[in-house]
């Protein structure tokens, strides 16, 4: 059987994650310490397990509607309200999704055509450019800059946009850099987008993972902006309910419909439980949240502040839970430096290539760890550096 003329050569050109390349080794490694994966440690707050188990013994397992129950509905419209001041219709401008990923890929499916050009920030996740390729777009990197705060900036949009964009992807808080975009920044992105026929998917995953006074912004807040955006979010991290595989995506009626009959036909409709289980994280849940916040603002000042004394120049993130410190210095690659950290000391990070080209020369840290484990991977880390120097 020849499976490479049977298989599509579209997916096939599709590398695996780079990300679970590095989970994938360090689970292979005994005793390693990992720092690779965005996952919360902490538990998914009682009062949301407490009201899954309630579910289950009602007995509510069935289908629910293909765009998800109207009580999550109308609490995500309650939510995205109160949290980025915009009124969403939750009848037919809401629909819940497994996982972000699933409506990410789902608004790619319904806007793009063969040749349709996407915008991508990088470095970013590793998801957007194979789901590009996969709706048959053709993704385009936009290189952001650690002088400029790995943000995006109006110059360097302007630079990438031909009459074949349809797409910008706008991925902040980001991961893996921990940039975030502030009203300012993005009312110059937003003054850049008003006149044309451009449609921003904004993922705003980690929203609630900022740091510091100002809160997060959408730039569906600004004027003319709602219309043309799509914003996507879900319950992984700020709830620390990743293997409940819910997220939901929120923007304009057309092309909300046109998501719905992707969804519909690939997936049905998100787990049910799950779903219940949401709308109480959405309505009781504000204190676990900053509570898990205050935490991880503790790791990230402990965790730059590690990288920078050992001589990594480190970027201080203010949002999500990742840092990108810059091992230029080394003279090691991406991909030598993290092979050779858990080759010799068992420390696994992920190379900062697997999130764009102009990822090379960093790493992936992630804090979304206890103090201890963070603490006994910055000391194998710092000792590394000391014997390359020799």
């Amino acid at each position: 059987m020849n499976y490479e003329e049977i298989l599509s050569k579209k997916t096939q050109a599709i590398k695996f994650s780079g990300i679970r390349k590095f989970f994938d080794i360090a689970a292979s490694v005994k005793d390693v310490i990992s720092l690779s994966v965005g996952e919360p440690d902490f538990k998914t707050p009682f009062i949301i397990r407490k009201e899954a188990i309630r579910t289950l013994e009602k007995g509510k397992t069935a289908y629910t509607s293909n765009a998800g129950l109207d009580t999550l509905r109308g609490a995500i419209a309650g939510y995205l309200n109160e949290t980025i001041g915009v009124e969403y219709d939750p009848k037919h401008e809401i629909i819940v999704t497994v996982g972000g990923s699933e409506a990410i890929d789902a608004a790619f499916r319904a806007i793009l055509d063969p040749g349709d050009e996407v915008l991508v920030c990088e470095p970013s996740f590793v998801c957007y450019d194979p789901l590009i390729r996969l709706a048959d777009g053709i993704p385009v990197p936009i290189e952001t800059k650690q002088e400029d705060k790995f943000k995006l900036t109006p110059e360097l949009l302007l630079a990438k946009i031909t009459p074949k964009t349809k797409v910008l992807v706008l991925p902040f808080p980001n991961n893996p850099t921990g940039a975030v975009m502030r009203r300012d920044d993005l009312e110059k992105i937003a003054e850049v987008l008003r006149d044309k026929n451009i449609i921003v998917l904004s993922d705003e995953i980690y929203s609630e993972l900022t740091y510091g006074d100002v809160k997060h912004v959408s730039i569906s807040e600004l004027d003319g902006m709602r219309e043309r955006t799509i914003v996507i979010n879900g319950f992984s991290k700020a709830f620390a309910m990743t293997g409940w595989r819910l997220g939901f995506a929120a923007g304009p009626a057309p092309i909300i419909t046109q998501m719905l009959k992707i969804h519909q036909y690939g997936i049905m409709s998100a787990p049910t439980v799950s779903q219940y289980a949401a709308v109480t994280a959405l309505r009781e849940c504000r204190e676990d949240i900053d509570y898990m916040v205050g935490e991880y603002d503790m790791r990230r000042k402990l965790i730059v502040n590690g990288f920078n004394e050992m001589g990594l120049e480190c970027f201080e993130p203010e949002g999500a839970f990742y840092v990108f410190p810059c091992i230029k210095s080394t003279g090691l690659s991406s991909q030598e430096f993290c092979l050779k950290l858990i080759e010799q000391k068992k420390v696994a990070v992920v190379p900062g290539d697997a999130f764009g080209e102009c990822g090379e020369g960093y790493i992936r840290v992630s804090y979304a760890y206890s103090i201890n484990h963070i603490l006994l991977a910055l000391k194998r880390i710092k000792e590394f550096i000391n014997e390359l120097d020799r």
